[in-house]
C-alpha cells in the first residue's frame, strides 16, 4: 500500500469508489494513493473478494501470493459443492491455505468423491472450524469421524446426512469431542445413528438443538428418551421413517423438551393417540410447573407431521391444534401435515375455524 495504514483510512470510501470505478488510473481517497489492486489493504481485498462465488474465490487465491496470504488470514466460509470432479484432490491442495475456516461445504451433487485422506485434511488444519456439511459423501469411513473429533472440537453444526458407512461407536467418539455440537443431521445414517450413540450424543451434547434422524431405523425409544433427557434444548426433531418407536418416544420429549418447536413422526405407524395428549397436555404442564418457558417460547411446536400415522384419531390430533395456536391446517401456513390420514380431514386449525364461520355468516347475510 502507498502511503497510511488500514486503520486510518475510509475503507467505505474505498470499497464504493472501486465498485463504481474499477482499476482505472489511479485513485485519491482520504490522502492516500492507490496504484493498482497490489496495493490495496488487506481488509479491502477481503471485501472484495467476499463477493464472489466460492469457485472464483478458489481461482484468486492462485493469483499472487499477497491475495493468497490475505485469503488465507481472513477467508471464514468456503464451499466446494460445485465441484463436479477433483473435490477430494482439491480439499488436500486448497484447504491447507485456508486455516480460518468456520464454515465449509462439501455437499457432493454428482459422483462421489471425497475420502478419508481429504477430512483428515480438514481435522490438520481447520482447528477453528464450526460449520461442515459432508453430506452424501459414502465413501467416507469410521477414520474421518475420529480425526474429526480430534481436530475440530469447535464443531456447532455437521451435516453427514447420507453418510451410510460411519458406525455408531465412531459417531459416539465424535460427540464426546464435539461437545458443543448444536445441530446435527443423521438423516439415512442408518448405521450411525442407533440408541448406543443417542445416548452418548445425549450425555456429551447438551445444548443440542436441532437433530435429524430421518429414515434411521434402528432407533428405538430408549435412544430418543436418552435424548429427551440430556438435551431439553432440543428445537427441532425429524423421526420420520424411525418405525420402532412409539408414544414412549413423544411422551418423554413431550416432557423433557419444553422448547420443541418442530417435530416430524411421518410414518411412525405405532404412534397412537395417547402420544397426542402427552403434546397437548405438556404446554399446560411448561407453563405451569417449574419449568418456565419464556416469552420467546410461549408458541409451543409450530410444525408437526403426523403424515401415515393412521391409527391417529381426530379428537387427540384436534386436541394438540388446539394446544398450539402456531399449528396451521389452512394453506396459507400449512404447519400441522396430515396426509395420508383420511381420518384426520375434519381437525382444523383456529384460524381455519374462523374462516369458515366468516364464510358462513357472509352466504346467511347474503341470502337475506
Amino acid at each position: 500500500m502507498a502511503g497510511g495504514s488500514p486503520a486510518s483510512v475510509d475503507l467505505e470510501v474505498w470499497f464504493n469508489s472501486l465498485i463504481v470505478s474499477g482499476d482505472r488510473g489511479k485513485m485519491e481517497r482520504s490522502a492516500v494513493a492507490i496504484a493498482g489492486w497490489k496495493d490495496l489493504p488487506t481488509e479491502l481485498l477481503l471485501r472484495i473478494l467476499s463477493l464472489l462465488d466460492d469457485s472464483t474465490v478458489f481461482v484468486a487465491s492462485s493469483v499472487c501470493k499477497g491475495w493468497r496470504i490475505a485469503l488465507c488470514l481472513g477467508l471464514t466460509s468456503f464451499s466446494l459443492s460445485w465441484c463436479k470432479n477433483n473435490m477430494n484432490n482439491l480439499v488436500q491442495s486448497v484447504i491447507p491455505k485456508f486455516v480460518k475456516l468456520q464454515v465449509l461445504s462439501l455437499r457432493q451433487s454428482y459422483r462421489l468423491q471425497l475420502e478419508d485422506g481429504a477430512v483428515e485434511t480438514i481435522s490438520n488444519y481447520c482447528h477453528d472450524l464450526k460449520d461442515l456439511d459432508l453430506s452424501k459423501s459414502r465413501k467416507l469411513s469410521d477414520r474421518s469421524l475420529y480425526n474429526l473429533a480430534h481436530g475440530c472440537p469447535c464443531l456447532t453444526k455437521l451435516n453427514i446426512s447420507g453418510c451410510s458407512a460411519f458406525s455408531d461407536s465412531a459417531l459416539a467418539h465424535l460427540a464426546s469431542f464435539c461437545k458443543n455440537l448444536k445441530y446435527l443431521n443423521l438423516c439415512g445414517c442408518v448405521n450411525a445413528a442407533s440408541d448406543k450413540a443417542l445416548q452418548a450424543i445425549s450425555h456429551h451434547c447438551n445444548g443440542l438443538q436441532s437433530l435429524n434422524l430421518g429414515w434411521c431405523d434402528c432407533v428405538t425409544d430408549k435412544g430418543v428418551t436418552s435424548l429427551a433427557t440430556g438435551c431439553p434444548n432440543l428445537r427441532a426433531l425429524d423421526l420420520c421413517g424411525c418405525v420402532l418407536i412409539t408414544d414412549e418416544s413423544v411422551i418423554a420429549l413431550a416432557n423433557g423438551c419444553p422448547h420443541l418447536r418442530s417435530l416430524d413422526l411421518y410414518y411412525c405407524q405405532n404412534i397412537t393417540d395417547r402420544a397426542m395428549y402427552s403434546l397437548a397436555n405438556s404446554r399446560v404442564n411448561h407453563n405451569h410447573g417449574s419449568r418456565r418457558i419464556n416469552s420467546i417460547d410461549k408458541g409451543g411446536l409450530m410444525n408437526l407431521n403426523i403424515s401415515q400415522c393412521t391409527a391417529l384419531t381426530p379428537p387427540a390430533v384436534q386436541a394438540v391444534c388446539n394446544s398450539f395456536p402456531e399449528l396451521h391446517t389452512c394453506p396459507e401456513r400449512h404447519s400441522l401435515i396430515i396426509s395420508g390420514c383420511l381420518s384426520l380431514t375434519s381437525v382444523h386449525c383456529a384460524c381455519a375455524i374462523q374462516a369458515n364461520r366468516a364464510s358462513r355468516t357472509a352466504l346467511a347475510s347474503h341470502a337475506y
